[in-house]
């Protein structure tokens, strides 16, 4: 555990202490999901992965997509910028996807579709949308910036002989979900299982961290799963080839690389 996720887990675990956590103020859920964001998406400065994606329907036929991942911090818990470059299947080969992050506006995303040699800016309203194809958003995929939601600690929980929180949060404005619950556990400090529902109370998606390994002194999400309950379907995602802090530089996050992926890091 390095040392700002030791600081903030201490800060947390200090409050509830002292208040109790059934009567935890609203200050204090939102403390444990910074923490649990910035641990799953804020590992050092930048980093590097090469992402395996099953796309699992309810009759058990899976499609498989590969692709690299580049991440760059901008600010701690800040703006974030990212790079993604498709590698399999051959018809979306070549894809790119690229994200600016901006906590305190809209977030800037752009897609190039290579057989029509296009780039295309997705609307702000479409963060909700699959993710080519999956059953992650476009939203999930940069992640959800905690500061977007009101979070409550609803309660505690055990499982596995382990601690969770469980945290409820509601979108400030109008949203994909109506409601989430997240278990954050508390040795770890990461957003471990997701349940979002809709303005009828009905469960749609599952998110799961099936594996977490640590890597170069990170703990990491290296195989997680969204299922869509109502369609049946859900998707896995694996990393490997993880790599963090490797000076990515800001240049990179540009329409030019868009069309012509970085040698460096991308082999075309």
């Amino acid at each position: 555990m390095n040392g700002r996720i030791g600081t903030a887990f201490l800060a947390v675990a200090a409050a509830l202490f002292a208040m109790g956590a059934g009567n935890a103020a609203a200050e204090d859920a939102a403390e444990i999901m910074k923490t649990a964001h910035l641990n799953l998406y804020y590992m050092g400065d930048d980093g590097i992965a090469k992402v395996r994606m099953d796309l699992v329907d309810k009759k058990g036929k899976t499609r498989t997509r590969e692709f690299i991942m580049l991440r760059r911090d901008i600010e701690e818990g800040g703006a974030q910028k990212y790079y993604t470059y498709f590698l399999e299947p051959g018809d979306i080969r070549r894809t790119t996807f690229m994200v600016w992050k901006d906590p305190v506006k809209d977030d800037a995303r752009w897609i190039y579709v290579p057989a029509v040699d296009l780039v295309k800016q997705i609307s702000a309203s479409d963060k909700g949308s699959s993710f080519v194809g999956s059953d992650f958003s476009y939203e999930d995929v940069s992640g959800r910036h905690w500061t977007d939601d009101i979070h409550t600690l609803l309660r505690e929980e055990e499982k596995d002989g382990r601690s969770f929180y469980v945290i409820e949060s509601l979108p400030k404005e109008k949203d994909s979900f109506a409601k989430k619950l997240t278990w954050v556990g508390k040795d770890r400090m990461l957003p471990e299982r997701e349940e979002y529902y809709d303005a009828k109370g009905a469960l749609e998606r599952v998110f799961t961290a099936d594996e977490v390994s640590t890597i170069e002194g990170f703990l990491t999400i290296t195989k997680r799963t969204m299922a869509n309950v109502k369609k049946e379907h859900s998707t896995i995602v694996s990393f490997s080839e993880i790599d963090y802090n490797i000076g990515v530089e800001d240049d990179l996050f540009t329409e030019r690389y868009l069309k012509a992926p970085p040698s460096k890091y991308v082999a075309p």
